[in-house]
């Protein structure tokens, strides 16, 4: 466990997309206060007024709204859609916080979606989406006290930019408050889309977080699908991360190693669930194998769910059907998630698609008196 930084200010500091052969340069983009913002709230509390359920779309549209953002009701839902002027594009909902669309600027001119998304109807006869890029965060205080989201309750706080050169999201969260502050950025560039988290802890003891970003790649199928640059780095094997916005094949809780726990739900995803007390002691023990990956662009055909100890800070995730691939760069997390569902599925269908993504799992952050943590994921095109 290692004592999380302090950082002194909200401000992501993503390095510009890295080349097609996978060096990232030095060069550093800074989202300063003199590049143009799109507009900013001055009297209502931006805040206040998302809260409100179905959320007030004309007052974001009229706080908020330009040539680069706009806003859309869905029900009780709001999409925000960004939309930089070389075409890349992204859509986030609100409240939930799911970002659910990335369509970056390809070799050929065109844009094309590179997250995976579905929409599935509810217990209440509602839309239900799953997938896209989520955040699941647990957090455990001294006495076993803990807390934990699942990016489902979220505020438009602030925007920032212009359509020119970036596009940057304030969330809050405005979940339980007793323990911890959390706060997202979701950042659009011409050839990038961030997702940081910022958390602080006001209170007088130390906090334990747990968790990772969750990026739902959608691939031809998965068998066409490599893990590019992972070759030497250790890894164990581990349970799916099961949250609201997961997307997991029925088929896994049939397997007798993974029926268990595919059902626990989030909770199964922290270390208070790997201490035994529920009577899964073999499955424990089979689902803590080690590992190394011997292949520098390894396939994603069988059925996988590995936490990588010490991967390198980029991983590059191709797919030869769609003939594109994505770029993944993490900061503030020391491991990194990955996740096939297996290639016996239907090609472009509901289960085309690999997981990955920063984590925090099996070694928490410690989140000392006071202390700011920042976590991110940044997603490159490399495909320009």
């Amino acid at each position: 466990m290692a004592n999380a930084p302090v950082s002194p200010h909200l401000t992501p500091l993503p390095t510009s997309s890295p080349p097609k052969h996978g060096t990232v340069p030095s060069k550093q983009v800074i989202f300063s206060p003199k590049h143009q913002t799109l507009r900013r709230s001055s009297s209502l509390s931006p805040l206040a007024s998302s809260l409100a359920l179905p959320i007030n779309v004309d007052y974001l549209r009229r706080e908020f709204g330009s040539d680069g953002v706009s806003f859309e009701g869905i029900g009780d839902s709001c999409v925000v859609k960004m939309r930089m002027e070389n075409g890349s594009a992204a859509s986030l909902m609100l409240p939930g916080g799911l970002i659910t669309s990335y369509k970056p600027l390809m070799w050929h001119g065109g844009t094309v979606e590179v997250l995976h998304t579905t929409v599935e109807e509810g217990p209440n006869g509602e839309a239900v989406v799953r997938g896209g890029v989520s955040m699941g965060l647990s957090c455990v205080g001294e006495g076993g006290s803990s807390s934990s989201w699942s990016s489902d309750k979220w505020a438009l706080l602030n925007l920032r930019g212009s359509a020119e050169k970036y596009i940057q999201l304030e969330l809050v969260s405005v979940g339980p408050k007793d323990m911890v502050e959390v706060k997202c950025l979701v950042t659009l560039q011409q050839d990038l889309l961030g997702s940081e988290i910022v958390i602080t802890n006001p209170g007088s003891s130390s906090l334990e977080l747990s968790g990772s970003v969750i990026t739902h790649l959608t691939v031809s199928t998965p068998d066409a699908a490599y893990a590019v640059g992972l070759q030497g780095s250790s890894y164990r094997r581990r349970q799916p991360l099961v949250s609201d916005f997961s997307i997991v094949p029925p088929d896994f809780a049939e397997e007798k190693t993974l029926g268990s726990w595919a059902r626990k739900g989030f909770d199964g995803l922290f270390p208070a669930s790997w201490d035994r007390r529920d009577g899964n002691a073999d499955i424990d023990d089979e689902l803590a194998e080690e590992g190394e990956e011997d292949d520098d662009c390894a396939q994603m055909t069988e059925k996988m769910c590995r936490i990588y100890t010490d991967p390198p800070r980029q991983l590059t995730i191709m797919d030869r059907g769609r003939r594109n691939s994505v770029v993944l760069r993490r900061s503030g997390f020391d491991e990194l998630y990955v996740f096939s569902p297996g290639s016996d599925h239907e090609w472009y269908g509901k289960y085309a698609y690999v997981c990955v993504g920063p984590a925090a799992m099996l070694k928490p952050v410690i989140l000392g008196p006071g202390g700011v943590w920042t976590g991110a994921q940044y997603l490159y095109n490399p495909n320009l």
